[in-house]
């Protein structure tokens, strides 16, 4: 069982999407390149970082200061739960609405409005399920 966010934890999830042709195919089809940080709402910087070139995740750890297209933070607890049940289009839209999901940087309603990009980051959360987190 992995930490969330640790190193180890990171390369499951990079693991996991690579394999997963609804999220990196379909990605690599939009010609979607990414940094993706990811971290707790109240801390200054995210701790984990997701490098993603033509839908292919090419390197996945711990945060080094690179400028994030999309950053997302919420608290421990909302990554857990997240991380071990998932969350579908309703929960994060719940989720986001109510400040659960933070985004402090990258466009969360124009992401949703294209479905290029909504069923992929849909799917990513399900990826999380797979990884024993704790």
């Amino acid at each position: 069982m992995a930490d969330l966010f640790s190193d180890e934890w990171m390369d499951a999830l990079k693991n996991e999407w690579n394999n997963e042709p609804g999220v990196c195919q379909a990605l690599a089809d939009i010609g979607f390149d990414s940094v993706i940080t990811y971290g707790f709402k109240d801390d200054k910087d995210p701790v984990a970082v997701f490098v993603v070139e033509k839908g292919i995740c090419v390197r996945a750890g711990a945060y080094a200061g690179e400028t994030a297209d999309w950053d997302m933070r919420a608290d421990r607890a909302n990554w857990i739960k997240w991380a071990s049940k998932g969350i579908g289009m309703t929960g994060l839209g719940l989720a986001y609405a109510a400040g659960k999901l933070k985004f402090f940087s990258g466009d969360y309603a124009a992401m949703m409005k294209n479905p290029k990009m909504a069923g992929p980051f849909i799917k990513f959360f399900g990826l999380m399920k797979n990884i024993p987190t704790s």
